[in-house]
């Protein structure tokens, strides 16, 4: 079983232990902002009530531009807040996409190299054990071809319910891959040489994060806030629980048996990996700028060729991974091809939590839609809204002059 899905499904056996003791009864009522779309809306609704999705929303974006937004159901159900694009939540690995832009913000202000030995940026030793002559660079880590695993009895200690994670990042991260830390181990590792074969590896994206922070002397959090969140005034976003109330943050839900539990919101160790939180109307004027090479309203956030650099798809036919077929799977640095390559950009998926943010390989069109409720019972409602979304996208653009 993979990785991601795994740890899903050991966390959902643990949560509903965690879950708190609201009495269960019909959700009320969707209260939702202004509908822009009658056609969209029911398409929406009705499979949001067959998957038992709690709440939702979305934005389209064409050109560069925001040309709709809605927001659906519950935010809070127990509450009947309504779920709107103003709705904070926690957004899993598209997380990893504003990592890989302050990675290359740090290369592009020659603070950093995709291509030397990281070991110069960490402040401790990085070794493959299996491998201990070939250096572990940037780009592998961001193209999850490094070797690093995620081992997932360490992996899932890093989830911490009703609170963020008490140790640091570059605590946990030292203890895992120094020989003799406390989560050392030569399973941490894969026997394969650096950028030879694909794992996709959470830890290995917070890497890359420490390495941001050790280059710049400032935390990951402080240097996304400094030269993403403020300047594109994305002013409900932020990395941590304890960083603002969670008035406008959503409850998340576990989907058991068709119905939706309620779970405490969490914090995770290796943070950069998939710990942002963020509404629909603020990942949207992040997802703008790489889509506009770096700009977002006249606010340039990155270089153009920085941007070129995190979405170029880096693999080919003769210089690729060893376990991928790039008609199936490309990536770029923290960027990576979806639905067989249809789509560009990244998605995310922890306990409560179905994200995406993508765009048609031409960048001219994108979707970005979150979901509070995770469980298996939700996944053909989840497509089904995505497919819906997409399709709408191309009737706005068909009435587009």
């Amino acid at each position: 079983m993979p990785l991601r899905r795994f740890r899903r499904h050991m966390l959902i056996s643990c949560l509903v232990a965690l879950a708190p003791t609201y009495a269960v009864a019909q959700a009320a009522p969707a209260v939702d902002p202004a509908p822009a779309d009658a056609s969209i809306d029911a398409r929406i609704r009705q499979q949001m009530a067959e998957g038992g999705i709690v709440g939702m929303a979305a934005a389209i974006i064409l050109d560069g531009k925001v040309a709709w937004r809605a927001g659906y159901g519950h935010a809070n159900r127990e509450a009947g807040t309504p779920f709107t694009p103003q709705t904070v939540m926690n957004i899993a690995s598209i997380s990893k996409t504003v990592t890989g832009a302050a990675m290359m913000r740090a290369v592009e202000q020659g603070q950093l190299s995709l291509d030397a030995d990281i070991q110069a940026a960490l402040p401790f030793p990085l070794r493959n054990p299996h491998r201990p002559g070939q250096p572990i660079t940037l780009r592998q880590l961001a193209t999850h071809t490094s070797g690093i695993t995620d081992r997932p009895a360490v992996y899932l200690r890093g989830y911490h319910f009703g609170r963020d994670a008490p140790q640091p990042l570059g605590a946990f991260l030292a203890g895992y891959f120094v020989p003799g830390g406390d989560d050392y181990s030569v399973g941490n590792f894969l026997d394969v040489a650096p950028g030879s074969h694909r794992e996709y590896s959470n830890i290995g994206a917070a890497l890359a994060g420490l390495a941001v922070e050790h280059a710049t002397g400032q935390s990951l959090d402080a240097y996304t806030r400094q030269h993403f969140f403020a300047p594109l005034g994305m002013t409900r976003t932020r990395w941590f629980m304890a960083d603002a109330p969670m008035d406008d943050h959503a409850t998340l839900y576990v989907s058991q048996d068709g119905m939706p539990l309620p779970i405490e919101p969490y914090g995770l160790v290796t943070w950069p990996d998939g710990g942002l939180r963020t509404s629909v109307d603020d990942l949207s004027r992040f997802f703008i700028a790489l889509l506009q090479g770096g700009e977002y309203a006249g606010t340039r956030v990155l270089s153009r060729e920085s941007v070129r650099e995190m979405l170029r798809l880096q693999f080919t036919t003769t210089h690729k991974p060893d376990n991928v077929d790039v008609a199936e799977k490309n990536s770029g640095l923290f960027w990576q091809t979806k639905f067989n390559t249809r789509y560009v950009g990244h998605g995310g998926g922890d306990p409560g939590v179905r994200t995406e943010m993508l765009a048609t390989p031409a960048l001219d069109t994108g979707v970005i839609v979150f979901t509070n409720t995770s469980g298996d019972d939700s996944v053909k409602a989840y497509v089904a809204i995505l497919d819906a979304l997409w399709a709408h996208a191309e009737t706005l653009r068909a009435g587009t002059p």
